[in-house]
This record gives C-alpha cells, sequence and structure tokens, in this order.
C-alpha cells in the first residue's frame, strides 16, 4: 500500500510539471518561434530526474506510517516528507544560480522548491478520495482483523483493489457499521451515490486537456509557415542576386583634392592631400519606375526598371580656409553612388559645363558611398563662384526597393510607377503623393534648412541610411504574414469547437469519446495546411474560403453521424461559419484588429454562456449515460 501510494503520487506530480512545461512551451513557441522539441527533453529529464525523490518518498512514508497515530496524522506525515524531498532539489538550483550572485541563487532555490512542492499540492488534491481512503482504510486494518477475524467480508478488506479503495463510500460505511455492530457483509451490499457531478467534472477536464494537447501540433504548423516563408525569401534573393540587389543612389556630387602643410613628429613640415566635396546647389530628380514580375517555380519575384533623369548645378565656394592655389584642380572627378552595378542597363554619361563625360566604377573616396561610378571633369580656378550645369540620365535594374540620398543644397524628387501598392519609407515620407489601382506618384522635396549640413564638405562622414527615403515595391497578398496571423487564433478554434461539442453532448446526452474531440481537432489543424498550400497556388482569399468550407463540411456531417441529428450539424456548420468569417475579418484588419477581436470574443462568451444556462450540470442521467 505505502509503495502504491507513493509511486501515485509522484507519477502525478510528475504529469503536472509536464503540462506546466507543456503549456509554457507551447505559448513561447507560438511567440518566438522557440522549437519545442527542449520541452518534450525537460520533460524526460523531469522524470529521471525525480527517481531519487520516488524512493525517498517510499522509505520515509514507510518508516513514518510504523509511528503513525491517525489517518490526519499520515496525511500531515505524507506533506511534510513530500515537501523534504522537494527540497535536495531547490538548494541544487540555488547552487547553479548562486554561484556568481548569492541573492539570485537564493530566490532559485526557493522558487524551485515551492513550484515542484506546489506540483506535489496539486497532484495531492487530484489524487485526494484515493490518498483519504487509502489511509483511512490501512489506518484501521489493525482493528478489523482484530474485532472480525471471522468475518469474510472483513478479510477481503484487506485485499481490496484499487478501484474498491476510490469508492468513500465502501470504507466510510465498512467503519459505521463495524462501530454499530452491523455484519460488514450488509455495509458492503448498501446502493452507492451517484457520482454524475464528478464525472462531468473529470470529462470537463480531459476536453480542456486535449484542447492543449491539440495545440501541440499548432506549433509544427506555425514552423513549416515559417520554412515556406524562408524558402520564398531564398527564391527572391537568388533571383534578385542574378538581376539587381535593392538600389540606393546618390545624387551627383564633386570631390576635389587640395594640399596642405602640416608638422610632423620631427616638427617638421611636410605636405599631404585631402579632399573636399561640393555638393550641387539645386538638384531636381524626375523617375520612372517599372514593376517587373519574374515566376520561379510557384513563387512571383517582384522587381523593377528604373529610369532616372538627374539635372542641376554646382555652384563652386571655397571657404578662406583652404587656399585656390592648392586646389588639386586637374584630379577633380563627378561622382555618383550606387548600391550595385549589376543593375546598370546602359552607358552612364554626364553632361557637366559644356563637356560630356562617361562615369565607370571607382571613388576617390569613401566618406559617402563605398561603390559608386566616377569620371574626370575638367575645372580650374576661374569656375569659382560661377554655376555649372549639369544632367544625368540613369537606367538601372533593382528589387524590392529604391532609396535615394538628397545631397544638394534644394533638392526636388519625383518618382512614377504603374504599381499600385507601394510603401514609402525612409527619413521623410512624400509631402505629395497619390495612389489608385493605375499606380502611384509621389514628390520629395528638400532644402539646406531641412538638412544638417551644406554644399561644402571637409572631413566629412556619412551614414547613407540616417539620410535615405524612397519606396519599396510591397507584394499585395502576402500569404505568409496572414496565414501566420490566422495560426495565432487557433486556439479560439479549437476551443469554442471543443466547447460546442461538450455542451451539446451534455444536452443531447451522447457523451463524445476523447478519440472523437482528437479526429475533430486534427480536423482544425489540417485546415492550416491546406489555407498555407492552396494559398501558394491561388489568392489567399480564395484559399481561405476552400479549406474554410472543406473543414466545416467535414465537422458538421462528422456532428450530423454521432448525433444523428441534421439540426445539430445545422448548428455546428453555422457557429463554425460565424467562427471563420470572424477569423478571416481579423486577419484582414491591420490597426483595429485588436479591438474588434476583444469585442467579437466577449460576445462569443456571451452566447456560450447562454446557451449553456439551462443545463444541469449535476444531472445523474448525464452521469449514468457516460458510464454506459
Amino acid at each position: 500500500m505505502n509503495g502504491a501510494l507513493a509511486v501515485r503520487l509522484w507519477f502525478n506530480t510528475w504529469l503536472v510539471l509536464s503540462a506546466g512545461f507543456i503549456v509554457a512551451g507551447i505559448f513561447i513557441a507560438l511567440m518566438n518561434g522557440v522549437e519545442f522539441y527542449f520541452v518534450l527533453l525537460a520533460c524526460a529529464a523531469a522524470f529521471a530526474g525525480s527517481l531519487p525523490a520516488l524512493v525517498f518518498i517510499s522509505v520515509a512514508f514507510y518508516v513514518a506510517r510504523r509511528y503513525s497515530l491517525s489517518p490526519r496524522h499520515n496525511l500531515y506525515t505524507l506533506l511534510a516528507i513530500c515537501f523534504a524531498a522537494c527540497c535536495p532539489y531547490g538548494v541544487l538550483a540555488g547552487l547553479i544560480y548562486g554561484s556568481h550572485n548569492l541573492p539570485e541563487g537564493i530566490l532559485a532555490a526557493i522558487g524551485c522548491t515551492l513550484v515542484l512542492f506546489g506540483c506535489f499540492v496539486v497532484a495531492f488534491f487530484i489524487r485526494y478520495k484515493y490518498i483519504r481512503d487509502a489511509l483511512l482504510l490501512t489506518s484501521h486494518l489493525p482493528q478489523l482483523k482484530n474485532e472480525n477475524a471471522g468475518d469474510t467480508a472483513a478479510v477481503n478488506i484487506l485485499f481490496l483493489e484499487e478501484d474498491s479503495i476510490k469508492n468513500k463510500s465502501i470504507t466510510i460505511n465498512t467503519h459505521k457499521q463495524m462501530d454499530s455492530n452491523q455484519p460488514i457483509s450488509e455495509a458492503m451490499n448498501e446502493p452507492l451515490p451517484s457520482s454524475s457531478a464528478n464525472k462531468i467534472m473529470i470529462k470537463a477536464a480531459i476536453t480542456g486537456a486535449l484542447i492543449l494537447l491539440m495545440l501541440i501540433p499548432m506549433i509544427f504548423i506555425n514552423n513549416l509557415v515559417r520554412e515556406r516563408e524562408q524558402r520564398q525569401q531564398e527564391v527572391v534573393t537568388e533571383v534578385s542576386d542574378k538581376w539587381a540587389r535593392p538600389q540606393s543612389v546618390s545624387t551627383p556630387y564633386l570631390v576635389i583634392p587640395y594640399e596642405y602643410t602640416y608638422l610632423n613628429q620631427k616638427k617638421e613640415a611636410e605636405k599631404a592631400t585631402k579632399d573636399i566635396i561640393l555638393l550641387p546647389e539645386v538638384l531636381n530628380v524626375k523617375g520612372v519606375l517599372v514593376p517587373q514580375e519574374r515566376k520561379r517555380s510557384i513563387y512571383t519575384v517582384l522587381l523593377y526598371q528604373a529610369a532616372l533623369k538627374t539635372s542641376g548645378h554646382f555652384l563652386i565656394k571655397i571657404p578662406s580656409t583652404i587656399k585656390g592655389e592648392n586646389l588639386l584642380w586637374k584630379d577633380a572627378r563627378l561622382c555618383l553612388g550606387i548600391t550595385d552595378f549589376k543593375g546598370i542597363n546602359k552607358q552612364v554619361t554626364a553632361n557637366f559645363g559644356s563637356n560630356i563625360y562617361e562615369l565607370t566604377p571607382g571613388l576617390p573616396t569613401s566618406a559617402i558611398d563605398k561603390d559608386g561610378l566616377s569620371a574626370p571633369v575638367v575645372l580650374s580656378g576661374s569656375d569659382i563662384g560661377k554655376p555649372l550645369n549639369f544632367n544625368l540620365d540613369l537606367d538601372i535594374n533593382g528589387s524590392q526597393q529604391l532609396q535615394f540620398i538628397p545631397l544638394a543644397g534644394n533638392s526636388n524628387f519625383s518618382l512614377h510607377s504603374t504599381w499600385a501598392n507601394p510603401s514609402f519609407d525612409g527619413i521623410t515620407l512624400p509631402f505629395s503623393r497619390q495612389v489608385s489601382d493605375s499606380g502611384f506618384t509621389a514628390q520629395w522635396s528638400f532644402n539646406k534648412a531641412r538638412l544638417p549640413f551644406g554644399t561644402f564638405l571637409n572631413d566629412f562622414k556619412m551614414d547613407k541610411t540616417s539620410y535615405s527615403f524612397g519606396v519599396s515595391m510591397v507584394q499585395p497578398a502576402d500569404q505568409y504574414a496572414k496565414t501566420s496571423r490566422s495560426v495565432k487564433y487557433a486556439i479560439l478554434f479549437i476551443g469554442l469547437t471543443f466547447s460546442i461539442f461538450f455542451i451539446v453532448e451534455l444536452m443531447q446526452k451522447r457523451p463524445v469519446h476523447p478519440v472523437q474531440y482528437i479526429l475533430v481537432g486534427l480536423a482544425l489543424v489540417i485546415f492550416y495546411t491546406l489555407l498555407l498550400s492552396l494559398s501558394e497556388l491561388v489568392l489567399f482569399d480564395i484559399a481561405y474560403l476552400a479549406a474554410a468550407s472543406a473543414t466545416i463540411l467535414l465537422i458538421s456531417l462528422y456532428a450530423k453521424g454521432h448525433f444523428k441529428s441534421w439540426k445539430v450539424a445545422g448548428i455546428f456548420a453555422g457557429v463554425l461559419s460565424m467562427l471563420y468569417s470572424f477569423i478571416f475579418v481579423l486577419i484582414r484588419l491591420e490597426d483595429t484588429s485588436l479591438l474588434v477581436g476583444s469585442v467579437g470574443l466577449f460576445a462569443v462568451l456571451a452566447l456560450v454562456m447562454y446557451a449553456s444556462r439551462r443545463i444541469n450540470w449535476y444531472q445523474p442521467s448525464f452521469g449514468k449515460t457516460l458510464n454506459a
């Protein structure tokens, strides 16, 4: 008896602790994308690590029972022994976490001990009837042996199985009849009270456990969505690398080196060179963005071709700290920054002053760009203070994003495209934009007051990401993001569906087996795989309609087959249709999804409470039906 009691308590405590691991792992995996296998390892480690506690509880309780005074004393003794068994694990946790910080070690020890003992307390109350009856029965065994040695029923009590011990009425009635000198055999033949309320509680607990159990496949579904999304990104990256990566274009600027004199460590004068950077005084950029869609397997990759026309003028102004004769005019270059050379479609030429120059890869300085084009230009001291006009055409390919760096005193940017789903990003939004089904037009404007630098730069290093702006080409139907959002509502699907089955089986008095709950849960899980696979081939809305219709039809027909009622099947079809429609609305919404979701869930809860208001949770007929 002592060994069986200890094993049951130990095993139930491990189950409670494992259930906590699983629930925590489910939420961590769904929220942060952590793999779920670590939860299974934690459960296995808890099982193996708790075996010494089982041995300790069995031996200690066996020794303590020899000096027991009453069943209540036995209960207190059992609680004290189990708390003592939890303490070594707390000490071990404290030593691990407190190796470098004593207060953290103390908190870890106390927390671990309380968590383990809390799991035991939960297991203790789950099996309370069995534990109490076992302690009550074994405490009276010597008395039964002495006073009823000739009664066959009394001897048989010594060999009661677990199912008999679970029944409180047998033990209590036997004890009462013993006190009133009534034969024990007559007492055991008394009718047992109904336990339908307990059976409903057990069935509700099993249903809740199945809801949590069905969340485990959702973790693998979530990982599958990420895997398919990652595969799509790999295809996009592969095609983009062959076409051109996202482009970031710096507008034209002049680089002019100059000589200066400094004193070295020996206090001797030496000459060196530095670069000054001159930005346009006025700049105008007009661009046309032509989207290009490329198919690769089942995926569609969005690319673009951009035709940019740049014009403006430089106004060379040299500060008094730099002498004009120190400028190396012959080494002056006109520069243009670009991210990916593969995207250049044709020869890049610039009209600067009265000459035409061809720009080639390479930059004289990395103060602004690491990659770009440049060309030597003809300048002289006579150009100081004069406006130098320029214009430059640039035809480039790119993917996903096009950005600009506003390197000018006063600049205007205009961009037009037939793409109807732009996303404007960067340091500023366009001051004017028009977006319609036929495309978009956007305009940006900058002046000297808006930028933290002037048109003359010396000893200057620029972080381009701090000044870039532009547009991103957004796919109109991101099926993976929508599927991932729908997976987050899985607990709502499974919980409400299981709750409806539970309420209907109470009202119809036709119990549903846990295996049937699992089959319904699997149908709800397969909905997401259907949605994911179909959305890769057709529009997400069509995929959602097809997957939801198939799931609703399957579950409704299954309910008809079990409850033998088309009315019940219609109820399931209606409720599931409203649920899937509600989730579809939440997926489509962005900013107001939380508000709509909260109001909707409140309404669903109100309907469930209204539908279950007349259920007699203590009805004996349901208990008899379940027992059958």
